[in-house]
């Protein structure tokens, strides 16, 4: 599973702390024991056949098994196995990491393995236990835990007001460049009704310190987190758009694959979470 999470012979070497001959021998010796090949070679690295990727996907779920009974043999509130996490790029290395090296800290026989990406994966196909996601969430088959609130607004800088002037509601949008993730809708509050409305524009990035530079070079306006604007709009750097149509409050999720009961580890880490930022967004 490590080549596989890995992309490939050296980086799973490096990611389990072992030489690569050791990690090709034992693939070499599964691949052997199965007749199959599990791992399709190239000058560009490595991907899993069809029969590694059935391979893989089983293995996982053994070895999640193994864990929830390593769990239930180990003293309360001692957890074990590994955590694979996909976590968000914008905010993830600032506010969620000490939440996960404080979790490594209380727990020294867990092994936490931390993605840090603004792609959406597929928790199931890729192997995760769960990921931790801002905003509003689509329909899926996932379980989705609220842990906190987020916030934002609507902003823009002063060059790109005083070129096209600022909307002064939703519909106004509709006239503007937007800078956007790609093809969402943007909500707002008027009143007791929430208003969507789908802006365009040229510019898009799944990240929102992306977005956030953007918006500072005066390419358009930008629906972005509190926690990425405040330093900008207090120095005059960006203006707050529209106030009387905030956005509806969204929220931090940890989402996890379906099933009847969670990991430990997963309810752990959730639980840390909204400790965290329940009350402090």
């Amino acid at each position: 599973m490590e080549v596989a999470d890995a992309g490939g012979v050296s980086s799973a070497a490096r990611r389990l702390g072992v030489s690569k001959s050791i990690v090709s021998r034992q693939l070499a010796r599964l691949e052997a024991d199965l007749g199959v090949q599990l791992l399709a070679r190239t000058t560009r690295g490595a991907a899993l056949t069809e029969a590694g990727v059935m391979f893989r996907d089983h293995a996982s779920r053994a070895c999640a098994e193994i864990d929830t009974a390593r769990e239930l043999i180990l003293p309360d509130g001692e957890l074990c196995g590994r955590l694979r996490i996909a976590v968000p790029l914008t905010f993830g290395a600032t506010h969620l990491a000490p939440v996960l090296a404080e979790m490594a800290r209380r727990h020294p026989k867990l092994h936490i393995h931390t993605a840090y990406s603004d792609r959406f994966v597929d928790l199931i196909a890729e192997g995760f236990d769960c990921a931790i996601r801002f905003g509003y969430l689509p329909d899926s088959n996932l379980i989705a835990r609220h842990v906190g609130p987020i916030y934002g607004r609507l902003v823009a800088s002063p060059d790109y007001i005083k070129a096209h002037g600022a909307p002064e509601k939703p519909e106004d949008l509709a006239a503007h460049e937007a800078l956007m993730r790609g093809t969402e809708a943007w909500q707002f509050t008027d009143g007791d009704k929430i208003v969507t409305v789908r802006p365009q524009g040229r510019f898009k990035a799944d990240n929102a310190t992306a977005l956030l530079a953007a918006a500072l070079a005066g390419l358009g306006i930008a629906w972005l987190p509190d926690g990425v604007t405040d330093e900008h709009i207090a120095s005059g750097a960006l203006v707050l758009l529209m106030p009387r149509y905030p956005p509806p409050q969204a929220g931090m999720y940890v989402i996890r694959p379906p099933s009847q009961h969670p990991a430990r580890k997963v309810r752990v880490l959730t639980e840390m979470l909204i400790a965290c930022f329940e009350k402090t967004p």
